[in-house]
């Protein structure tokens, strides 16, 4: 992307690095299941470097952006019930995956240089209506706390259930003011990056493992509190 700062781009490249790491640690190491995800970025970069992504008619329907974010939905939910639910309460680690969400600091951080280039809305941003900062500031706080026995896994959970609520909140304004047919908010300045490489991959691979961590966290918690 022309104008963007190097700096910016490079912190979102290590804050995605980061969220695959912290995946891979906090459920089992799996080896197969993080050479899929990689290979899915991989693509999905491919894709928004080449252009793919931004709408010439964005009444075009379906988006082309479904492609970014069915596979997200359906791997989330396929992640949450049968076999995968099965296999993420088997591998959890929930004191290493509460650490995946300080993620969201840096992503903060970029999406605010994205609105000062013009490349997102306001909101999108910390001095807008995304609060998502404040989880991964407290990630860190609560992540230490837990592992360290300090605090119950009622409080967890308790934490997770926000921590969803803001990333939802986020996700679907994210998703309003974009340039969709369906976009609500933000027609001066709407949500262009995310359909650029590396931004790509926050759609893509970051938001979709933040909220398959926190609903999975809170299956895997709610478990042990029935099972105690």
């Amino acid at each position: 992307m022309e104008n963007i700062p190097t700096w910016v781009e490079v912190t979102f490249l290590i804050a995605a690095v980061y969220t695959i790491i912290m995946f891979y640690l906090s459920n089992g190491r799996p080896k197969l299941l993080t050479g899929i995800i990689i290979i899915w970025c991989i693509a999905q970069s491919a894709l928004a470097y080449s252009g793919f992504y931004p709408e010439s008619d964005p009444e075009t329907m379906p988006p082309r952006f479904t492609l970014v974010l069915l596979p997200a939905t359906l791997l989330i939910i396929y992640g949450c019930f049968g076999k995968g639910r099965k296999w993420m309460l088997e591998n959890r680690n929930t004191k290493i995956s509460t650490f995946l969400h300080m993620v969201r600091i840096p992503v903060e951080i970029v999406l605010h240089q994205l609105f000062i280039y013009h490349m997102i809305p306001e909101l999108m941003t910390y001095e807008g209506r995304n609060f998502d900062i404040l989880a991964g500031i407290t990630a860190l706080i609560v992540g230490v706390l837990y592992w360290n026995g300090k605090i119950s896994d009622k409080i967890l959970l308790a934490w997770n259930f926000i921590g969803l609520f803001l990333i939802f909140f986020i996700l679907f304004n994210g998703i309003l003011s974009a340039e969709l047919p369906f976009q609500m908010f933000a027609f001066d300045q709407p949500n262009r990056a995310l359909n650029y490489f590396p931004f790509i991959l926050l759609p893509a691979m970051i938001v979709p493992m933040v909220v398959y961590t926190h609903i999975s966290d809170i299956i895997n918690l709610m478990q042990k509190r029935n099972l105690n």
